[in-house]
């Protein structure tokens, strides 16, 4: 059940490509087929319009993603999974890093307790 929400800054709207992030990230994870079930995968992006950054004397912006995944991999697989994903991320805003102020970071939450599932979209993957 890997789920990765992405909030970033509305100020960045206008500037970046979320769909095109999306897709990005989402291949990135897609791309640990041994670890990641392309079934359970959901990605998604919230724009935040209530926020304030540093100071806030400046227009600062930021983009934090936050990974979610079931217990069970490696300390390994969850390290080449997350550098590949902020890598991605990474490249996706470089042009805009070196334009503007903006802050980037990835966080790995994994599942210590029982989560309540229900999905069928794994079957359509299994033919």
């Amino acid at each position: 059940m890997p789920h990765l929400i992405i909030e970033y800054t509305a100020n960045l709207k206008e500037e970046t490509d979320i769909p095109g992030l999306l897709k990005k990230v989402n291949d990135s994870l897609l791309s640990h087929s041994a670890i990641i079930p392309i079934g359970g995968l959901r990605t998604r992006a919230i724009e935040l319009n209530d926020y304030r950054i540093a100071d806030g004397t400046e227009d600062d912006a930021f983009v934090h993603a936050t990974l979610k995944l079931g217990g069970g991999r490696t300390e390994e697989d969850k390290k080449v999974l997350c550098d590949d994903l902020f890598a991605t991320i990474k490249e996706h805003f470089a042009d805009l890093y070196d334009k503007r102020y903006l802050a980037l970071s990835l966080e790995l939450h994994e599942f210590t307790n029982p989560t309540y599932k229900q999905n069928n979209i794994h079957v359509r993957y299994k033919k």
